[in-house]
């Protein structure tokens, strides 16, 4: 047998090997998860992550870009994976917001997370802890409807603690916004949040 087929083999035993470790670690952690829920042991997966919208405009004129920024704290002792995880079979944190006519989303940007090592994992792994904040770009041209506007969005997130993950789930927010007329004066809200922007750009919305 010649040296180009033995490499490859052993590529693609490690591939397999890399496989069945991933699928391992998922059985384990379902297997858990399910041990600890009939126990009464873990919170609802939709009840570990507590999120909030703010707008960076009120009112937002038509013509003028604007964020929202998405603050979500985590219940102690619980992580949710980074929007961009330290491996790929890990489930991302990403948030999609379900446009009103006439916005426009240009794009969103998210923390890179920390590294932490857990008993369930045998490298560490990227993710979010105590809370993170996203920022949103948006645009409101001059067919966005004017008034008060509700512009609703969905976080979808896995979040575990040291030995065990929940099941991946989703959960609805809504940012209340103001749209008026495009030579209405913006006022700047909540300068508390938006004097910052959080590293990691991810591409508009399709």
């Amino acid at each position: 047998m010649d040296m180009t087929k033995i490499v490859e083999k052993k590529r693609a035993y490690r591939r397999g090997s890399q496989f069945v470790a991933r699928v391992a670690l998922v059985a384990v952690a379902v297997f858990a998860v399910r041990a600890s829920a009939q126990n009464g042991d873990l919170p609802a997966a939709s009840s570990v992550l507590q999120p909030q919208a703010y707008v960076s405009l009120q009112p937002v004129p038509r013509g003028r870009a604007f964020e929202i920024a998405v603050v979500a704290k985590i219940s102690p002792g619980f992580h949710v994976n980074a929007h961009q995880p330290s491996e790929d079979y890990l489930i991302p944190t990403k948030i999609t917001a379900d446009l009103l006519p006439g916005i426009f989303l240009v794009e969103s940007s998210y923390p890179r997370g920390v590294m932490r090592a857990f008993r369930f994992s045998t490298t560490p792994l990227r993710v979010y802890e105590g809370s993170f904040s996203v920022m949103m770009k948006l645009r409101a041209n001059e067919s966005a409807p004017i008034g008060s506007q509700k512009l609703p969005l969905t976080i979808g997130y896995q979040a575990c603690n040291q030995d065990a993950c929940l099941p991946p789930t989703k959960v609805q927010l809504i940012a209340d916004l103001e749209i008026a007329a495009v030579d209405t004066p913006p006022h700047p809200a909540h300068p508390e949040i938006f004097s910052s922007t959080p590293s990691g750009k991810a591409p508009s919305q399709q």
